[in-house]
């Protein structure tokens, strides 16, 4: 009952919320994960539940303020299995985009993702949805990674002519990330 006190107060994006839970279409439990994914979000992020009647499936919106991306609006889409917190979040990118780390059919190459990770980076239990929140912000600044790509194209175009890359990634975001 406090939780959802506090969540009445918390503005209109909690409205249709509040109303599934109190008719009963939704679990405390779905609440805590909506609680949770809202919870301390950087500036840069916004969080969006198209169906307040599945909680478990959200859209995030991170608009980078610095970087590469600059100006682009990039919309995700999370869906929280049954058994989290054990296993991770299913997270794909729904706006097309030009980045070493995210490939153009919407797959993310990001260690947290990933229920075993070679290095030690991957999930487990302790991790929270605000924790993929941060992590998907910062694909766009400081975990950008040339390095170990999952689109070695977009990686190797920034390589040979990073001005090139810019180009090509501000012309996606007026073609796709508006």
């Amino acid at each position: 009952a406090k939780l959802l006190a506090s969540l009445m107060t918390s503005g209109n994006s909690w409205k249709g919320v509040i109303t599934a839970a109190c008719e009963g279409t939704v679990f405390l439990p779905q609440v805590r994960f909506v609680a949770e994914l809202e919870a301390n979000l950087p500036c840069t992020c916004k969080v969006h539940f198209p169906d307040p009647n599945k909680l478990h499936c959200s859209q995030l919106i991170v608009t980078p303020d610095e970087g590469y991306y600059q100006g682009g609006k990039f919309q995700f889409e999370t869906e929280v299995p049954d058994v989290y917190n054990m296993v991770p979040p299913k997270v794909r990118c729904l706006t097309k985009i030009w980045h070493p780390n995210i490939t153009e059919t919407g797959e993310i190459c990001l260690s947290l993702l990933r229920e075993h990770s070679i290095d030690g980076t991957g999930w487990a239990p302790m991790r929270t949805l605000k924790d993929v929140v941060w992590e998907l912000n910062s694909l766009f600044t400081d975990l950008l990674n040339f390095d170990d790509p999952l689109s070695i194209e977009a990686a190797e175009h920034h390589l040979q002519d990073k001005e090139d890359f810019q180009n090509k990634v501000d012309n996606y975001i007026k073609r796709y990330a508006r």
